[in-house]
């Protein structure tokens, strides 16, 4: 029998009243909902496909655009102001609550790409998930990627970058960035930290509120063998900083869901359908333990 998806473009306020673009892709009686967080300078269409299967799976999904990004950039990005921790305080925070709306008084989990595994803790709201999915999710520290890819980050992190601002006032779509456009403050802020061998973590007291080290939902993330960017040691020491909660990285051979290649941003393309599920059956376990607790303390 198959389930019933329906999909539906939505507009929603960020905290401080911005637009942001949103997708729903859910079935018609959800028993949770899930936040899906784009990577960087990816839209969230690339994510549809994930958020089809975890539908069919019984998960009410949404994704969203970040302010600056896809159905969420201004017409005129030179001036445009935003770094990534706007994104966190503010477009990630509003979302959560976006997505718990859709099944109020269910469960509700986040799936994050890359930097959308970043976010939780700037939210203000960040301790409502009961779990946290992130897929390639690793620290931006140049040193910690593979190093047959540090040189490419120097190139962008020290010339192209810079000369991209210096020209356009933000990064364009296209050339050596292969993501779409990014504000100034995103780079500003992303570059800074990718000369931090703590990467963000090294700044939590200078940028104020956050609850990274409250976080205690279990956190998973599935990185790849292929990833140069998300390498083991990057993955680790973003795990890391969420110092209190239950941490587990898996890392996977694209041979194990079926696919040649997974890269970086892979595992959301046709070929890694074998991956899609993977997040929401953990969703599923975590769910029947929380049922389980339920009926155990409210046993007589």
């Amino acid at each position: 029998m198959s389930t019933m998806i329906h999909e539906s473009d939505i507009r929603f306020d960020a905290r401080d009243g911005y637009q942001l673009s949103g997708l729903i892709i859910a079935p018609e009686a959800p028993k949770a909902a899930v936040l899906i967080s784009s990577g960087t300078g990816f839209p969230k269409e690339l994510y549809r496909r994930i958020a089809r299967q975890g539908a069919a799976m019984g998960y009410a999904c949404l994704l969203y655009d970040y302010r600056g990004i896809g159905g969420s950039a201004p017409q005129q990005m030179r001036g445009f102001q935003a770094d990534i921790v706007d994104w966190g305080r503010l477009d990630f925070a509003a979302a959560l609550d976006r997505a718990q709306a859709l099944v109020p008084d269910g469960p509700l989990y986040t799936l994050g790409h890359s930097v959308g595994g970043h976010l939780l803790g700037f939210a203000d709201n960040g301790l409502k998930p009961a779990a946290h999915a992130i897929v390639c999710a690793g620290t931006g520290y140049w040193g910690a990627h593979e190093p047959s890819y540090r040189p490419t980050a120097l190139f962008f992190w020290l010339a192209y970058g810079p000369a991209c601002l210096a020209l356009t006032g933000h990064i364009p779509s296209g050339g050596a960035w292969g993501g779409m456009a990014l504000p100034r403050g995103v780079f500003k802020q992303w570059r800074r930290w990718a000369f931090k061998p703590g990467y963000f973590g090294d700044e939590l007291a200078a940028l104020g509120p956050h609850v990274f080290d409250r976080i205690t939902a279990p956190i998973i993330d599935w990185t790849f063998a292929d990833d140069t960017l998300a390498s083991r040691r990057a993955a680790e020491d973003l795990l890391a900083i969420y110092s209190a909660a239950e941490t587990q990285l898996l890392r996977l051979a694209p041979a194990e869901v079926g696919a040649g290649q997974i890269g970086h941003f892979g595992a959301f393309k046709q070929a890694a359908q074998g991956f899609w599920p993977m997040p929401f059956n953990w969703f599923d376990q975590v769910l029947q333990g929380q049922d389980r607790g339920v009926a155990s303390t409210s046993a007589p």
